[in-house]
């Protein structure tokens, strides 16, 4: 068996840290999320993470005029120049230092980046085909604190750049006589915007106090006296990096500051300025606050056009589209994305992730939708298709420890700390039904059985497990047994047999029903970390403190055969341990453990950023998945850095930060006592999709979701010598007594291309016969690829006349072996639904549009006859009084 899955999308982060921006063409938004970046293609309402990584958390990202390329940079300052085209890395450069922005000039032909208090400008990559794409053009000096932000003029001959020092220095980008740089002042706190007008000079600069000043130039443009057509990039390498003095010095000829000054807010220092962006065709200037809310004005009469407050976190990012119809808003605080059309004041895109991590996940039955809990006491449902969250409850007041969909797939349960269980309907997105116990208890595990009517707990304090009713609410049943807080609970597919498995070295299977009671108590010796069935309800796999998975056969209760999974946990080395990672691995177990489909293979994940997958029947690690490479996360490194180590600990003890103000009483700045920390890295639950085709797991990360590898082209099924490509086309050419050979030939190939031309040349009158000559090995093979042609073929109607053949023909077949083919249903059913629901949206449309189409005829046929009848009445007016 090969497990081909390859990472497909992260789902569950939005937005994590630095600034956002559109791609050229104003449908695309890209948002660093974590050490990845995510396209959100607001036209077909999709989102795609991009399969590129930089070492650390992405702050800045430039997005070239051609949107054809990228820059993406780390805390580290190591940048990654990636391609949107292959969605690859392209190169890499470190900058040494961290960069607080970088942006492309207008023109595409260069950028500009801040490092501490100097400004870097270089070549754009691409240009010319270099070796090294990050070629200096010159370095900028001047500031006397760290520069913060930057923006170029129209004509990409000059930029201005903004700095802690309070001043916005305006640089030439060229050679000239009457500009070299020029100081601009008047702020009393830190420079967080700078912007040009449109084909001019004139500047408005914010500040985080909440000032604008707006800056005229004198002069336009035009009035740049460039030497000659010599550009700055043609100067000589000795004059770029030794600093001169009149790169200091003020040239009053060219600008001179006659600035109004306008305040966005009047509450003080905690509501500062976060963020700003400018849009120089409308002139519309927004500003975010750190209250959260944000102010939209038209320059530079400094009209206020619109004001609204998103959220109680600031808001740390801020852009315009091309158009400057849409603005992209971002708050790290709460991991929220927001795009907001301005004119009509509705929301384009409003998504936002867990606050402070997920906890658990589960898939619907028809993998179209995965439900997430996570520790801010939200469940949100998200759909796998366009990664989107398209329904969020908040009933929960704790940590969500389990989420459960029923086999309708039309109602979640949870579980939390909170002390209760709660059901939510998917029709109308509404809490109907919620499960306490008697006495106050924190449930760290939930069951659902088989029909969606029983639903258990397993309680943490009085280690004891309530079975409730879903239809009627009432607690049926207190299974008491366990000696310890009990860490896992599954039903069985099959029947009502429950599963729980606790810290006291124990999995108690109990009956459910009419026989209720304990029916098998099994000893495993070691603390039991999770425990699930197998598809068909006969092999139970428990997961044990000592980094074993042990396997069980439910009716005998003897055990089937363990893995050792100590060597493949591969748990790293946190900042604060004096250990190795190998060392500090041990100790170390899998908390959640999930079967794929046809349960030939098991997925074990836990407190390591390693995912495992073994092979059930041969007990051996068959593939192993490094979901994060963020450096970013404690518990990354693998080795000892003895750098790192002090006489007094590890570095990360000591308080570094000379900067921080000690808090005194009405001082709203500063405070001692906070404290900065790294996320561990971890995965809290894994989870294999019913159809097969994927599986997901959530992590520090987010939701990643794992699917087949489409690339694979090549992976043969009985294939021998005389079996070419040549000689399936010569079958499918003959007559129609070749078709059922050709199709067998193709498949045994397993050359997607080649199956999608033997089919389709199939005429749809001979569809039956050949349904009927198929023997019953390929038509499991058949219906999987038919579901996936589904999604991407124009042929439906086609593809259905095979569809309904297969099942008709070989139903009682599939019925027979349900347990291997299960996957296969299911992706059929998935791409059925996800395909019934475009038709259905495209005929509404189509339904409302030609009804408008027709009233509007009808409006106009009656405004026709209306001013038919006046003309007429005129005519005879015009008569009578000449008669």
């Amino acid at each position: 068996m090969k497990f081909n899955y390859k990472f497909s999308n992260l789902v569950g982060t939005v937005y994590r840290k630095g600034n956002v921006t559109f791609i050229n063409n104003g449908d695309s938004l890209v948002s660093p999320v974590g050490n990845r970046i995510s396209l959100f293609d607001l036209k077909s309402n999709k989102s795609e993470t991009l399969p590129v990584t930089t070492k650390y958390n992405i702050v800045c990202v430039a997005v070239s005029p051609d949107g054809c390329t990228a820059i993406l940079v780390d805390e580290e300052g190591e940048a990654s120049l990636i391609s949107f085209i292959s969605k690859s890395v392209l190169h890499t450069h470190h900058f040494r230092k961290p960069i607080k922005c970088i942006k492309f000039s207008p023109d595409g032909s260069k950028f500009a980046v801040t490092k501490d208090n100097l400004v870097l400008v270089y070549h754009a990559p691409g240009r010319n085909r270099e070796l090294n794409p990050f070629k200096l053009i010159r370095t900028f000096y001047g500031a006397y604190n760290d520069t913060t932000c930057i923006d170029w003029t129209s004509d990409s001959r000059a930029f201005a750049v903004g700095g802690l020092d309070m001043n916005t220095r305006v640089y030439a980008a060229i050679k000239c006589d009457n500009l070299v740089v020029y100081s601009l002042g008047a702020h009393k706190d830190e420079i967080v915007g700078c912007f040009f007008e449109l084909n001019s000079l004139d500047i408005y600069t914010t500040s985080r106090d909440g000032a604008l000043n707006v800056w005229d130039a004198v002069q336009g443009m035009e009035d740049v006296d460039a030497v000659g057509t010599k550009e700055k990039e043609d100067l000589d390498e000795s004059e770029t990096k030794k600093p001169k003095i009149f790169y200091e010095c003020i040239a009053p000829h060219i600008l001179t500051s006659t600035p109004p000054r306008y305040f966005f807010n009047k509450e003080g220092d905690f509501n500062h300025v976060t963020s700003t962006a400018f849009h120089p065709k409308t002139h519309i200037l927004v500003t975010g606050l750190a209250s959260g809310s944000f102010h939209i004005h038209e320059m530079p009469e400094f009209n206020l056009i619109h004001s609204l407050s998103i959220s109680e976190h600031q808001i740390t990012a801020s852009a315009f589209n091309v158009t400057g119809d849409w603005l992209a808003l971002g708050s790290s605080g709460l991991g929220q994305l927001l795009v907001w059309e301005w004119q009509s004041e509705s929301y384009i895109l409003k998504q936002q992730g867990h606050s402070n991590g997920m906890c658990c996940l589960d898939y619907s039955p028809d993998g179209r939708f995965i439900v997430t809990g996570g520790e801010d006491g939200k469940v949100k449902v998200w759909n796998t298709s366009n990664g989107f969250c398209f329904v969020t409850f908040s009933e929960h007041e704790s940590t969500v420890t389990a989420v459960r969909f029923t086999s309708s797939g039309h109602v979640i349960m949870s579980s939390s700390l909170d002390g209760t269980v709660r059901a939510f309907d998917l029709h109308r997105y509404r809490n109907f039904r919620t499960f306490t116990s008697p006495r106050p208890s924190q449930f760290v595990c939930m069951g659902v059985d088989g029909s969606g009517e029983l639903v258990a707990a397993g309680s943490r304090d009085s280690f004891e497990v309530f079975v409730w009713s879903v239809r009627t609410g009432r607690l049926l049943d207190v299974l008491a047994g366990h000696e310890a807080p009990v860490s896992s609970l599954q039903f069985s597919p099959c029947e009502s047999l429950l599963a729980s498995g606790s810290w006291d070295r124990t999995v108690i299977l109990w009956k459910i029903g009419d026989e209720k009671g304990a029916r098998e108590s099994i000893d495993v010796g070691h603390d039991v970390m999770a425990v699930t069935y197998r598809g068909d309800g006969k092999e139970l796999a428990v997961s044990t403190l000592n980094a074993e998975i042990t396997f069980w056969d439910v009716k005998t209760a003897t055990q089937n055969g363990s893995v050792d999974c100590r060597f493949d946990i591969g748990c790293g080395r946190g900042e604060l341990d004096r250990v190795s990672a190998k060392t500090s691995s041990f100790g170390k177990s899998f908390d959640a453990l999930c079967y794929t489909a046809d349960g030939s293979a098991i997925i074990a994940g836990g407190q390591t950023k390693n995912v495992c997958v073994y092979h059930v029947e041969n007990k051996l690690l068959m593939k192993k998945f490094e979901i994060s490479s963020n450096f970013s996360f404690d518990g990354m490194e693998e080795f000892l850095d003895k750098r790192k180590m002090t006489e007094f600990g590890p570095s990360a003890l000591i308080d570094m930060d000379t900067d921080e103000k000690i808090k005194l009483p009405g001082v709203r700045v500063g405070d001692m006592g906070a404290r900065a920390f790294h996320d561990e890295v971890r995965v809290s639950g894994v989870c294999f999709s019913p159809t097969g085709r994927e599986w997901a797991a959530v992590s520090t990360e987010g939701l990643l979701i794992y699917s087949l590898d489409a690339n694979l082209v090549f992976d043969p099924f009985n294939l021998d010598m005389d079996i070419t490509p040549e000689s399936i086309r010569d079958a499918s050419q003959v007559g129609g007594k070749e078709y059922s050979g050709s199709i067998m030939m193709s498949f045994r190939l397993n050359d997607k291309p080649l199956i999608r031309e033997v089919l389709e040349a199939v005429p749809s009158s001979s569809i039956e016969l050949l349904c009927e000559r198929l023997p019953p090995s390929y038509v499991d093979k058949l219906l999987d690829f038919l579901a996936s042609e589904m999604e991407s073929s124009p042929h439906l109607h086609f593809i259905l006349l095979w569809m309904r053949a297969i099942l008709t023909k070989h139903g009682p077949h599939l019925k027979s072996k349900s347990n291997h083919v299960v996957a296969v249903m299911r992706h059929v059913q998935k791409s059925l639904t996800r395909k019934s629901e475009t038709i259905c949206k495209l005929l509404d449309a189509n339904f409302y549009q030609s009804q408008y189409i027709i009233s509007l005829a009808q409006l106009n046929r009656r405004l026709a006859d209306t001013s038919l009848r006046h003309t007429d009445s005129d005519d005879d007016t015009m008569l009578v009084c000449s008669d």
